[in-house]
């Protein structure tokens, strides 16, 4: 079996997710595979920038993309915008959790500017992807633009010079804002790109002022924990090459920033400071994720301490043992050659995709005993995420064709938003 058939067969297990977890009347993507959860907007982004691939790849017709592509882009267009508590989205942003078949707002949660980004991105791919004059690819790319151009950066900045995290009709703005370096990258990008309510450029220069540059097992680096900090912008937008203020300071780029942060993890990995079960040079990957707990267990005379939900992070935690299979593949363009091995070891070693529906469950513990009688003997994640999925159809695209950052090279928002954010050099 060769990488480039283990690596397709991945990307098509994965996508069955998107096939089979939407609700094709709107579009809407279940955001994890439990009964009667809601959609994520996020998730619902990430499947309108895996249409794209599904089709050069052949698990999907370009006519039943277009279908499943504009149904959502209608939804999004068409749905409810406004203060109320049971809309779909304000200002242009929209609610972090939908209903699967209304698409109304969900268990009173926040209007999320970070959420509604990956949205956006996801529609803009669908523009450039699909540009054929057909009444239907007409109407993806004219739809696209209006809902990227509706999106009210500068009301979602509540005065200040960096963005909030989102609102809410009953309380107003969250009290937290895009500050230090993490997946905001691209939100900032997408607010610089609007021609319509772009954010300022002093307001990157304020995020950016809050980085945090760091030595760290023998790599220099800008410090992100969770490892898709480091994974998600890239998705969309090829850094190789291209610099902003602070890394032609640093003298390499944000894509050679996430190698390193990838090797920082592996390497934390091999160390294995609190000694759990199964970290090795080829099983590391440690980022926000789903967990075993919340919980304490006696475990060979240790007290370990799980969580369940939370935003593990190298080197300073927290780190209960949970790894994720997702994170690792996601980081395969900027580090295939300790990726590699180490997907083939998930794979083929600890069978993490044998039981499963969709390719990788999002998380594994191999400290953590699990359920008795579980297949692997250690706990395993019972469920898929959308936020986990999309990332390995898209970074297995970019590792292999470069087909994501081929397309949002001819986006005229990112391109924009780049040069406004001070980058230049490469192919910009």
């Amino acid at each position: 079996m060769t990488v480039d058939f283990e690596l397709e067969n991945l990307q098509r297990q994965t996508f069955d997710y998107f096939l089979y977890e939407t609700n094709p009347d709107n579009g809407l993507v279940i955001d994890k595979t439990s009964a009667d959860w809601p959609a994520s907007i996020a998730a619902t982004g990430l499947a309108l920038a895996c249409y794209p691939v599904s089709v050069e790849r052949g698990f999907m017709s370009r006519a039943a993309a277009i279908e499943r592509t504009l149904a959502t882009l209608r939804f999004f267009w068409n749905s409810p915008q406004g203060a109320e508590s049971d809309a779909t989205g304000y200002k242009g942003f929209y609610y972090h959790f939908l209903d699967m078949q209304t698409g109304r707002r969900a268990w009173q949660c926040e209007l999320s500017t970070v959420d509604s980004a990956f949205l956006l991105v996801g529609a803009l791919t669908a523009a450039i992807y699909f540009d054929a004059s057909t009444n239907e690819e007409n109407e993806i790319r004219t739809l696209s633009d209006a809902i990227y151009r509706r999106a009210d950066w500068q009301w979602a900045q509540d005065q200040g010079a960096t963005v909030t995290h989102g609102w809410k009709p009953e309380s107003g703005f969250l009290k937290y804002r895009w500050e230090g370096y993490d997946e905001a990258l691209l939100l900032y990008i997408l607010g610089l790109g609007s021609p319509t309510y772009p954010l300022p450029e002093h307001s990157y220069a304020a995020w950016a002022s809050t980085y945090q540059w760091e030595s760290c097992y023998g790599q220099e680096y800008l410090y992100g924990g969770s490892l898709f900090i480091h994974q998600l912008s890239h998705v969309w937008i090829d850094f190789r090459g291209i610099q902003d203020a602070f890394m032609h300071d640093k003298g390499i780029d944000y894509f050679e920033n996430s190698r390193r942060a990838t090797y920082v993890q592996q390497q934390y990995a091999i160390n294995n400071p609190l000694k759990f079960e199964g970290y090795a040079a080829c099983c590391w990957g440690i980022t926000a994720s789903e967990g075993p707990g919340p919980n304490t267990i006696k475990i060979n005379g240790i007290d370990r301490q799980f969580f369940d939900y939370v935003a593990r992070g190298v080197p300073y935690g927290p780190d209960d043992g949970t790894l994720s299979p997702w994170a690792l593949v996601a980081s395969l363009p900027f580090a295939p050659e300790i990726v590699l091995p180490a997907l083939h070891h998930c794979i083929h070693q600890a069978k993490l995709t044998e039981f499963n529906s969709y390719g990788f469950k999002a998380s594994f513990n191999p400290t953590h005993p699990g359920i008795p009688g579980n297949p692997y003997g250690w706990w395993v994640s019972p469920w898929h995420f959308g936020l986990n999925q999309g990332p390995i159809i898209l970074m297995i695209e970019n590792y292999r064709t470069g087909l994501l950052w081929k397309l949002m090279r001819n986006c005229p928002y990112i391109v924009k938003g780049l040069l406004r954010a001070g980058f230049n050099g490469g192919w910009l």
